[in-house]
């Protein structure tokens, strides 16, 4: 058998791999783009997919794939061009989609990428022969109805950020913030030595600390959240520059619905079809609120890795669990590497929003962004590798992860900041003159006092109780 056979489209013969379910116009684009080796990411493909079904079953139903139009499909060939769009969207067909990321702007290339797929795989369910030269199932006259490439393609990267964000990033904020909330309340009676600037300040609870930590964590689900609600309005029914020249007035709203059974997703058809053909402001406000998130993640690894530090020389409030050697010339010594793996996420993601930004401004003139190959797979890769770092983090790190409460109630005694508490007795100058002393002769806020008689005894011992000083005092 051949190593390839030969295609035709619009522009002529093209030579195309034996094999492959693709045609003409892919095998143009894996010519014209040898450029990063980067596919589509598999959850783009498969969005991309899921929205072929659901135009297919909208177009079934509004009677445009059966109808009186040229090349009316049988309803045993709109079943099989349904079945070929299902085994796109579940990835049974994923070494089909060679094209690079950068590719034509629009994502013309991918979107034919697929509608060849699925045209020549329909054509097969049927028993037919996938290689001939006429398409009873066409990937423009039928798996391409009613679109154009300028609604679809956003359509799908709305629908996989969607899908992506609420599937994997979400569970793995909430379950990094229900390991960080169990600290928080094992460690609720474990005194520490606070720090602003890096420089001892007055003493808080380990689980105080925590809670914090939970909380960021619990403000960042809310940030995913409304990364995925920037992302519902999907411009499909547009078509070519949001008229919706081509397609039913019905179609938008009809596919829209399909996808949100499908995905479980609240996707709304687009309010105006202009603006959302047009613009991907969208999906810049969603990768903003990802890239808080980030930030967020790589504020709580970084504050880990510095209670961790240690063991000796360090704070070690913190016991982090030991999972690899962490030097090739150090024995014994090990590292924090699931708060360093973590931060390289986040460095990544918000260099990632670098990218998003400058495509949505600059990418979009009149009717059409032409840099949405790179916004999706941008986009894609931030929700991944913050749903993975997060959840290797939580498993590896967090859930392991002990108080080290000699560390932690040890510093406190010594802390010039325990002046803090007698402001209200003895005021902020004779405190500071107080602290100035104690650092000069290495003796604690306490002894000082003893020794200077301050405060009674009982007066004192409650002042410099280190426990009522994490809390207001009436």
């Amino acid at each position: 058998m051949s190593e390839f056979r030969t295609e035709v489209d619009s522009m002529g013969e093209v030579q195309v791999p034996a094999n492959a379910y693709y045609g003409a116009q892919t095998q143009r684009a894996v010519e014209n783009f040898p450029v990063s080796g980067w596919t589509l990411p598999p959850d783009l493909v498969h969005a991309m997919g899921r929205v072929k079904h659901a135009c297919a079953v909208a177009n079934r139903d509004l009677g445009k794939l059966t109808g009186t139009g040229k090349n009316p499909l049988t309803d045993e060939q709109v079943e099989a061009l349904l079945a070929a769009t299902q085994e796109v969207a579940g990835g049974q067909l994923d070494g089909e989609f060679p094209i690079d990321v950068f590719q034509t702007g629009s994502g013309t290339s991918s979107n034919m990428n697929v509608n060849e797929v699925i045209s020549n795989r329909a054509i097969e369910i049927l028993g037919g022969d996938r290689f001939a030269a006429e398409k009873p199932v066409h990937p423009n006259d039928h798996v391409n109805m009613g679109q154009s490439t300028n609604d679809t393609f956003p359509t799908a990267i709305h629908v996989a950020a969607g899908v992506t964000i609420q599937r994997d990033l979400i569970p793995a904020l909430t379950k990094l913030k229900d390991a960080l909330a169990a600290k928080a309340t094992a460690w609720d009676q474990v005194i520490k030595i606070g720090r602003t600037h890096l420089a001892d300040a007055t003493p808080l609870r380990l689980g105080q600390e925590f809670g914090g930590f939970a909380r960021q964590l619990e403000l960042s689900i809310g940030r995913a959240q409304r990364a995925l609600e920037a992302v519902l309005e999907l411009p499909v029914g547009g078509t070519a520059v949001g008229s919706g020249i081509n397609t039913h007035p019905e179609f938008g709203g009809r596919v829209a619905a399909v996808l949100v059974e499908q995905t479980g997703v609240p996707f709304v058809e687009a309010v105006n079809h202009f603006e959302g053909n047009a613009q991907r402001d969208g999906l810049v406000e969603s990768h903003g609120e990802l890239k808080a998130v980030a930030t967020t993640l790589f504020n709580v690894a970084n504050n880990v890795r510095w209670l961790g530090s240690g063991p000796r020389c360090g704070f070690y409030e913190v016991k982090i669990p030991d999972l690899q050697p962490g030097s090739s010339i150090m024995p014994g010594k090990v590292n924090p590497v699931l708060c360093e793996s973590l931060m390289q996420v986040c460095a990544r993601v918000i260099g990632n929003d670098g990218c998003i930004t400058f495509s949505g401004a600059t990418g979009g003139q009149f009717q059409l962004n032409i840099m949405m190959p790179v916004m999706g797979q941008t986009t894609l890769e931030s929700v991944k590798i913050l749903a993975g770092g997060a959840t290797a983090f939580t498993d590896l790190c967090v859930d392991g992860m002990e108080a080290n409460e000699e560390a932690c109630e040890a510093a406190v005694e010594k802390s010039l900041s325990m002046v803090t508490s007698l402001n209200p007795y003895i005021g902020y100058m004779k405190a500071s003159a107080l602290a100035k002393e104690a650092f000069k002769t290495g003796k604690t806020i306490r002894e000082l006092c003893v020794e200077q008689e301050i405060l009674p005894p009982d007066q004192l011992a409650a002042a410099l109780d280190p426990m009522s000083m994490t809390e207001p005092r009436a």
